[in-house]
């Protein structure tokens, strides 16, 4: 999905704070959707959209929504100023932590 952020892989100070010590060092160049919990549309004329993604799946559970996103971002390309992915740090953090101990348990 195209970004119009200028820092595209930086992210924001309040997901770092959530879990510093990965979170800081980590460069993001691509998000699963299932670990967004919404997105921001900052438009050029001043207006924000916000697409809460969990409703939106159930809204229309069989539309592709990463496809949806992308029309929009087509669509309306020429007057995006910004778009922001929310993430949903608590998710994200539990999978993390699941996935490094199943890891770990195996090595052993």
């Amino acid at each position: 999905m195209p970004r119009k952020k200028s820092s595209d892989s930086v992210l924001p100070e309040e997901v770092v704070d959530h879990w510093p010590e990965v979170f800081k060092d980590l460069d993001v160049k691509v998000v699963p959707l299932e670990y967004l919990h919404s997105v921001r549309v900052h438009f050029n004329d001043g207006k924000v959209w916000d697409i809460d993604i969990e409703k939106s799946k159930q809204k229309d559970p069989e539309s592709n929504l990463e496809d949806t996103l992308e029309e929009l971002f087509q669509q309306y390309d020429e007057v995006i100023a910004n778009v922001d992915f929310r993430l949903d740090t608590v998710r994200l953090k539990q999978d993390i932590t699941r996935r490094t101990k199943l890891f770990l348990k195996k090595r052993k």
